[in-house]
């Protein structure tokens, strides 16, 4: 069986329903669609939202900031639970991550933070990354399967960006930012678009402010990883830059499962 899931950091959910969400959500037919700043609570959403035909749906937002952060998942499958966030509430209350536990594995869809306001949000950025890694690491140990979808919020090379030698004291594309990539990649994780498409110029987000879509100025920061044991399982990953109405395009992954 092929299993289409797609990946989208939405940057509003409600902006995104009017402007091309309500299409991808009806027709792609994909069996996960993990959305990411969804920046609304399920009392907030339209009906639409809430009840998608064909999909059991879960939210998660943060426990204090309204209209920030926020995660979701449609799911054609049920899952055996699904778990809103890693435990520690600490990193949890942001309203960042769902974990969902499936038969054949287990689906992280997290809002990686972003460092750029403060140090201190650097920090905290590092340190839920750290916090991440362990989780998943603990959880391919434990015997399952592992895929991670998300805004991870960094570029990892310099392929992944426009303006590499511009943008390396910017957070995002910090060398420690960079490094946890390399040793989430280190760990076993593999970063299923590279294994299909190792060209340059693609990217999955780009500033609104400067109109650097139209230019095609962008960062590669939403990623698809899988566990090494997913890898040969793995057959087609893919950005969507058709797809409008965020700054971020949607990314998919195709597994035979």
């Amino acid at each position: 069986m092929t299993l289409r899931l797609l990946c989208w950091n939405v940057n509003g959910i409600r902006a995104a329903y009017r402007k091309g969400l309500d299409g991808l959500l009806r027709q792609d037919g994909a069996d996960v669609i993990c959305l990411q700043e969804t920046k609304a609570t399920p009392d907030q959403l339209p009906d639409g939202l809430r009840n998608v035909p064909g999909y059991h749906s879960y939210f998660v937002s943060p426990e204090e900031r309204k209209g920030y952060s926020g995660v979701c998942i449609y799911s054609k499958t049920e899952p055996k639970k699904v778990m809103p966030g890693f435990g520690q509430r600490r990193f949890d209350s942001e309203g960042r991550t769902l974990v969902a536990h499936y038969d054949d594995f287990v689906l992280f869809n997290i809002y990686f933070p972003n460092g750029k306001a403060s140090p201190e949000r650097l920090q905290y950025k590092m340190e839920f990354y750290h916090e991440f890694l362990e989780v998943a690491e603990r959880t391919v140990e434990g015997g399952k399967h592992v895929i991670v979808c998300g805004d991870v919020n960094t570029a990892h090379q310099e392929i992944d960006l426009a303006r590499p030698k511009e943008n390396g004291k910017i957070s995002g594309f910090l060398p420690q930012e960079r490094k946890w990539i390399d040793d989430l990649v280190a760990a076993g994780f593999v970063d299923t678009f590279r294994m299909f498409d190792p060209s340059p110029e693609k990217y999955t987000w780009w500033d609104m402010k400067t109109k650097a879509r139209e230019r095609n100025v962008g960062w590669r920061i939403d990623y698809f990883f899988v566990d090494e044991g997913l890898r040969s399982k793995c057959r087609n990953a893919f950005i969507m830059p058709e797809v409008q109405g965020s700054d971020h395009c949607p990314i998919g992954l195709e597994l035979e499962i």
